[in-house]
């Protein structure tokens, strides 16, 4: 299961989905007090990707204009599965930087850290109360997503269904168990199948694995919060469908994570594989909306979220 590729950048404002491609102690810190009505803390600034939050403010260009020469944008299919390798990087992140080879090139087994996932996207799907379309699922394995400042290591997913997306943790060894889970944001859709549009053109970005990549990418809060994504330059059949028209596969979600320890994870690319047209099953998003108490409570990820809540352990 897997994107919010949809994802979280370092800081509260800004979610990245990727999303990832969506979005805690040793304890589940969103399940303890939260007031469900009080939503206004869980809407993240995604430049457009997830939501319009800020958008129509001034400072805000959340639909970067392209020049003549820029190359047309890729774009998502209307449904797809990838399952992907997630490399958390905590040395020689500023002297090599995103987008990588997998592995990385230049980079040792002592710069980073490795764990895998996957995703699965449907751009067509209508949740059952009708509040937006899409849903998008990134699965972690043993590894969370390394953007909140805590110990990522436990299986985790990121769920969007609609205009809704959901935070799952799965505690126990045996993956069969329950997970818990709770409201990640009121407005966190999936990115749609034309997200790219909200993201620069970067041909130095472009330029890394002799040339071979479009790379979309853009720093925030003074440059300190990176946020980018790169697709293959060239076309390529689809592994799952024969009958698609070669596109521009998606290469990798490169993003800055929670810098201090833990997670340590100053710099984090999650390299896609076996990339496919496949329509995921329905099943999959059932499965989350029968878990689904009738008011999920608000998750408190970051350090100023529920404040009058005892459980939380920073």
């Amino acid at each position: 299961m897997n994107d919010l590729s949809w994802i979280l950048c370092r800081g509260k404002r800004l979610i990245l989905s990727c999303l990832a491609g969506l979005l805690l102690s040793t304890l589940f810190l969103g399940l303890g007090n939260a007031i469900a009505g009080n939503v206004s803390p869980y809407l993240y600034f995604s430049n457009g990707v997830h939501n319009n939050y800020l958008c129509d403010e001034p400072k805000n260009d959340c639909t970067p204009s392209r020049a003549p020469s820029e190359p047309s944008d890729p774009q998502y299919p209307k449904w797809w599965i990838s399952d992907w390798t997630m490399y958390r990087v905590f040395q020689k992140y500023d002297e090599l930087t995103p987008p990588y080879d997998s592995p990385p090139q230049g980079l040792t087994r002592n710069d980073y850290e490795v764990s895998f996932g996957q995703t699965y996207y449907d751009s067509t799907y209508i949740p059952e109360d009708e509040d937006g379309q899409g849903a998008m699922m990134e699965h972690y394995e043993k590894r969370c997503l390394p953007i909140f400042p805590q110990d990522n290591k436990y299986t985790c997913s990121f769920v969007s269904l609609g205009n809704k997306a959901y935070f799952l943790r799965y505690d126990d060894k045996d993956l069969k168990e329950k997970p818990s889970i709770c409201l990640f944001s009121p407005e966190n859709h999936p990115p749609r199948q034309d997200f790219i549009k909200h993201l620069p053109y970067n041909p130095t970005d472009s330029a890394h694995l002799n040339n071979s990549l479009q790379a979309y990418s853009q720093r925030f809060d003074e440059g300190e919060v990176l946020f980018g994504y790169a697709f293959n330059k060239k076309p390529t059949p689809d592994s799952f469908d024969s009958t698609a028209e070669p596109y521009r596969h998606p290469h990798s979600f490169y993003f800055s994570g929670y810098p201090e320890t833990p997670p340590n994870a100053p710099m984090v690319s999650q390299n896609y594989s076996n990339f496919r047209r496949e329509k995921p099953t329905s099943e999959i998003w059932t499965q989350v909306t029968e878990m689904l108490p009738p008011n999920p409570p608000l998750c408190c990820l970051f350090k100023d979220d529920c404040p009058g809540n005892s459980s939380r352990a920073f």
